[in-house]
């Protein structure tokens, strides 16, 4: 049988070519989602580190408390207002309120009864509320810090953060997705000239589950 060279070198060659060609457009997958997420994934490993440990670090809350009261004509509107359940603050009410403690509550959900609105206003790394007394208009307003730990730590959790950070997370976590992947990519296309890649690749997969098995209850 007669081997055509010059048909087995163009094959050869065209098939380096194309080689080279997804490793080019790997390695630009991989440096770009690296670099959208280099630092929420610092920052993530991190608040893992700290959630981890969050027995260890000592955390000081700090308290602050404002009283004001409303307008006669908000405290006439509370009249009017549910006397049980779960409803938003009335507009006037909400901009007496803000006015009093300069706080934003319009559109809040607050917790009717007879004697008073509550309206829990929760917030990563820390706590917050607004009371208001139906019959004499008095708003109290508290709010707790926790630190900047423990801010950190919600927004490694999702904690009272909105659907701006939800978004941002579901985000960060596909660029990661696509770093993973295509640095698994790149592994496979090295893996011939680095004998312990998979072995080392095969570590990494097996400490977790063997942990979960074994140590895990």
């Amino acid at each position: 049988m007669n081997v055509n060279v010059r048909d087995l070198s163009a094959e050869k060659t065209a098939k380096a070519n194309r080689r080279a060609q997804w490793m080019r457009q790997l390695r630009q997958w991989h440096w770009i989602s690296g670099a959208v997420s280099l630092v929420s994934m610092l920052l993530f490993s991190v608040t893992g580190i700290t959630l981890n440990h969050s027995s260890l670090i000592e955390a000081k809350p700090e308290v602050t408390t404002r009283d004001a009261k409303i307008g006669a004509s908000a405290i006439e509107a509370l009249t009017k207002a549910p006397r049980t359940g779960r409803a938003p603050l009335p507009s006037d009410i909400a901009g007496e309120v803000t006015r009093a403690v300069g706080v934003e509550v319009a559109g809040r959900e607050a917790e009717w009864s007879d004697g008073e609105a509550y309206v829990a206003l929760p917030r990563p790394g820390g706590d917050a509320w607004v009371s208001i007394d139906r019959e004499s208009g008095a708003v109290t307003y508290e709010i707790t810090d926790r630190g900047w730990i423990s801010y950190l730590n919600d927004l490694h959790k999702g904690r009272h953060t909105g659907s701006a950070w939800s978004l941002f997370i579901d985000l960060f976590a596909l660029a990661s997705v696509v770093f993973c992947v295509t640095g698994l990519l790149l592994l496979q296309m090295y893996a011939k000239g680095r004998p312990s890649t998979w072995p080392v690749v095969g570590l990494g997969l097996g400490i977790p589950v063997l942990l979960a098995i074994f140590l895990i209850h």
